[in-house]
């Protein structure tokens, strides 16, 4: 399963594969000529209040990918659905965030991949990981 994160704002390759818009909002001044989105999961982005709580301050990174880990799983069906998709094709989740590190896309990326490993769980893993670290 190859799943990518890109900026909706960066041009489209022939190489994002499945190209997957996961924010709750449409980004700005985007067309959707222009964004080359082939799939948008409003219902996998996080909740509006989860997102205003965080505003991409590195300081809540942990605590926010708890948070949000929690929501996925109040979300199953469309979870079902992008991995689903993740596993017959490579995927790039677009996100319009400025900030490259701490954004939902690439928490959503690292509950991807934690959900492969077998036994794993993505949420007490992370809990215990940003431990003595907030």
């Amino acid at each position: 399963m190859t799943v990518r994160v890109k900026r909706v704002y960066d041009t489209a390759a022939d190489t994002d594969g499945v190209r997957v818009l996961v924010d709750r909002l449409w980004p700005r001044g985007v067309s959707k000529e222009a964004a080359r989105v082939d799939l948008w999961l409003k219902d996998i982005g996080p909740s509006h209040a989860l997102r205003r709580w965080f505003g991409h301050d590195a300081a809540k990174w942990n605590e926010f990918r708890r948070r949000y880990s929690a929501e996925l799983r109040l979300a199953p069906d469309v979870v079902t659905e992008l991995t689903t998709l993740a596993r017959r094709r490579r995927v790039t989740l677009l996100f319009s965030s400025r900030e490259l590190v701490y954004n939902n896309a690439r928490a959503l990326q690292e509950n991807l991949a934690a959900a492969r490993r077998p036994g794993a769980s993505p949420l007490k893993r992370r809990s215990q990981e940003g431990r003595g670290r907030e």
